[in-house]
């Protein structure tokens, strides 16, 4: 091993190059083991850490360290091409290019003998086995294909519009296409309907005129009630429709018995949820504990559907429930990851019926922290059924027939108990942003009423607080029993994003000292310096986008935002498939009895599980954020020159993205239509500032906007802007010069006319001497 040190202390090559033979699986713990070095040694090889990660060289992700850019060892990618030797090569599909550079090229590797399901091609995506490449080759990872998830996309998705002359046009519902539509001939219509959602096969793309194309299929029509959120479902190909052999396994199941459970039907647990939920798959209970040593304190019990008990593992059932992954919610319906049979009637937790159930029970301390937990296969019978309103109004003293009598004996402790562990919950001190959630609430034809932003209760810090304290139970029972388990996890901020905030602060005055290991607290003294300020929404938006994407892994590397060091879900099995891993897990380690984890899940194939499910996990939250778009979209389309105020929530440079304030609608300002100068993007301010006036447009600058066009089907809107920019604390309005007279001509943001003509003389005369054109540069960000 190479030193560099009289006494012995490694260089930073062989640090490095221990890093890379040990991907992900190391921390300054077995770095200092390996190369023997003392406790006087640490603060020297820490430093040294430091330096390699302030230069890019690597990485941590919560207490294990990688090389910059490295892979994990499972991940999902999209087929790119082929190489000169004709071998596939993959990119990763989650890949930040503006952090990470370029992304890294994987050669997937064929077998003689391919599994059904992994013959991939160009434009697929798949879920990939790798490892390192050996030197020289230049694709730096080698992969295999465990699963492709998704082929190749040669059809559009659209809405059919029919024609005076017969055929029609399609509407595409992507954004980015939005205004590109196609031709079909009448004898391409396929009987397609005015209205109809379709997929169409592009036929032929001419540089005149529409490109044409053909109704391959008829997938539903738009024109019946409650039909926009279709248009997501099968543009991201979520699963509707059980296989039979799934729905006939969930009509035959049996209610839970008491075999083989504990009987807990006379303990009173109550359910808490929204007032619209279907199903409820957890409930909470809570008493004094009666144990002298912990005076003061009390004991939890947290209920969850055993889902595990009708879902077992490789069984039809788990086989559709691993497709989606999750539940999908819309405004208008729900996509349940489990047959109704299962998750609105044998798993759902209601009043007065005896219900199967996995259960915590929680001792907690005055101090609020947890002090023991275990687990319980138990059979239990809900005592009531609330919402968080009406739990909230009985304890505020408003209580109602039903929660009258429970007031007492049970609400009031349940509360008491909320209020001990939300002291263990301040002094772990989570990252607390402040972005409330809207809520769309539809008319009985489907179309959007009004758009709400539900109060934010205590009722709700309750169940959320009492759920991550069993989540965290699960976790370290299983870390103790040292069985797998899938892991929720939220790595902590980038270097590189941490210093663009600290940037960013500098701008607005606000000190962000970072000494030692990155805490959420450090982002929450910054929060709270800017409460009530103009500017507090801006801050939250930046600080938020500073943060890593929470994510399923079989590796625990820790949960930053909730600051705690294991975490796993284990509340909601009934609408999550990482929660039933959890359970069969639980079931497998306590031995608990049937529909344990099998002894075949690895290490490894959990790995899989968990890339799987953190993409259809994205795909859900995508495909509902653009059905809340559509709608949205629909309910303006006839305010066509209406202003509304909102807030500067994206910065591009293709134009600002402005969020309305009552509503929750974003929409595009095009850059050319701000105004007669070239507007410079300005990553450090957050801001699009002008480069002769120096007005400025800032996120999270609160502006006048007015609608100037509205694509329902893509859910897309365009605004005009009617506010003026702001200059170093002063606003100038929009036409006017910095000295504050009249721009007398309007053109296309970018150089005005002289400069055009200036800079094409002075390129005429660089070509002229050089013999070539002058270049423009050109970097990544």
């Amino acid at each position: 091993m190479k030193k560099t040190h009289d006494h012995g202390f490694p260089s930073r090559d062989a640090i490095v190059a221990y890093i890379r033979a040990h991907p992900g699986k190391i921390g300054t713990r077995e770095i200092a083991r390996e190369f023997g070095l003392k406790n006087a040694d640490r603060a020297e090889l820490k430093r040294m850490l430091r330096e390699l990660a302030d230069a890019g060289t690597i990485a941590k992700r919560g207490r294990r360290i990688h090389e910059t850019a490295a892979l994990p060892p499972t991940v999902i990618a999209d087929i790119t091409g082929r190489d000169t030797d004709g071998e596939l090569l993959a990119v990763p599909t989650e890949w930040d290019s503006e952090e990470s550079g370029e992304a890294p090229k994987i050669r997937i590797e064929v077998p003689r003998r391919a599994k059904p399901g992994t013959a991939a091609g160009v434009g697929d995506r798949a879920l990939l086995r790798i490892e390192q490449a050996e030197d020289g080759d230049n694709a730096p990872y080698r992969g295999r294909v465990i699963k492709v998830l998704d082929h190749a996309r040669t059809r559009v998705l659209g809405i059919f519009r029919t024609t005076p002359t017969g055929g029609g046009r399609l509407v595409p519902v992507d954004k980015k296409q939005a205004g590109r539509e196609l031709n079909i001939a009448p004898s391409d219509t396929a009987g397609a309907e005015d209205g109809d959602l379709v997929a169409v096969d592009l036929i032929r793309s001419r540089g005149y005129g529409l490109a044409a194309g053909r109704v391959k299929e008829r997938l539903g029509s738009l024109s019946s009630e409650k039909a926009i959120s279709l248009i997501a479902i099968h543009a991201h190909d979520i699963p509707q429709a059980f296989s039979p052999s799934a729905i006939r396994l969930a009509e035959a199941a049996e209610p839970a018995t008491l075999r083989g459970r504990e009987d807990w039907r006379d303990l009173p647990l109550v359910t808490i949820d929204p007032p619209d939920a279907k199903d409820h798959d957890d409930a909470v209970h809570a008493i004094t504990d009666p144990d002298p040593n912990n005076k003061g304190g009390y004991i939890v019990h947290v209920a969850i559907a055993d889902v595990a008990f009708y879902v077992r593992p490789g069984s039809a059932l788990d086989r559709d429930a691993l497709l989606r992954g999750n539940s999908v919610y819309f405004p208008d319906r729900v996509v349940p990851m489990l047959p109704e049979r299962i998750s609105n009637d044998l798993c759902s937790l209601v009043p007065g019926e005896p219900r199967g159930a996995l259960a915590v029970r929680l001792v907690i301390g005055p101090d609020g922290r947890k002090r023991s937990h275990s687990f319980h296969r138990v059979l239990m019978r809900s005592a009531a059924k609330l919402h968080y309103a009406q739990a909230q109004a009985a304890i505020d003293g408003r209580p109602d027939d039903t929660t009258g009598p429970l007031l007492e004996p049970i609400l009031k402790p349940l509360y008491a108990a909320y209020g001990l562990a939300k002291l263990a919950r301040d002094e772990r001190d989570p990252l607390d942003l402040d972005l409330p959630e809207r809520k769309i609430l539809l008319k009985p034809d489907g179309t959007v009423d009004r758009v709400i932003v539900p109060e934010r209760l205590d009722a709700h810090r309750l169940i959320e607080e009492f759920m991550i304290l069993a989540n965290v139970a699960a976790a370290e029972m299983l870390e103790k029993k040292g069985l797998p388990l899938i892991y929720r996890v939220h790595d902590e901020p980038t270097q590189e994003k941490v210093h663009n905030l600290q940037e960013f602060l500098k701008t607005l005055d606000l000190p962000f000292a970072k000494s030692g290991a990155l805490r959420p607290s450090l982002f929450n003294r910054v929060l709270g310096q800017v409460r009530g300020e103009d500017y507090e929404p801006l801050v939250n938006e930046v600080v938020l986008r500073s943060q890593a994407q929470a994510e399923y892994s079989a590796e625990n590397y820790g949960h930053f935002g909730l600051n705690l060091r294991r975490y796993a879900h284990f509340t909601s099995p009934i609408r999550r498939y990482a929660d039933l891993i959890v359970h069969r897990a639980l079931i497998r380690s306590l031995g608990l009895g049937e529909g344990a984890l099998p002894e075949s899940e690895t290490l490894e194939t959990l790995s899989e599980v968990a890339a799987q499910i953190s993409l259809t996990e994205r795909r859900a939250m995508k495909a509902e954020r653009e059905t809340a778009d559509r709608l949205i979209a629909h309910f303006l389309a006839d305010r066509i020159g209406a202003t509304f105020q909102g807030r500067i929530s994206g910065l591009t440079r293709a134009g600002l993205f402005v969020k309305l304030s009552d509503t929750g609608a974003d929409g595009l300002i095009p850059i050319r239509t701000l105004g007669t100068e070239y507007f410079n993007y300005d990553e450090t301010r957050h801001a699009l500032v002008g480069s002769r006036s120096g007005a400025m447009h800032r996120l999270g600058d609160v502006v006048d906007v007015r609608l100037v066009e509205a694509a329902p089907v893509a859910g897309a809107l365009r605004f005009e802007l009617l506010s003026e920019g702001k200059v170093e604390g002063k606003f100038i309005p929009r036409g006017r010069k910095r000295d504050g007279t009249k721009v007398l001509t309007k053109s296309r943001p970018g150089r005005s006319p002289r400069e055009k003509v200036r800079k094409a003389r002075k390129d005429k005369s660089a070509k002229t001497k050089s013999g070539k054109s002058k270049k423009g540069k050109s970097w990544k960000r």
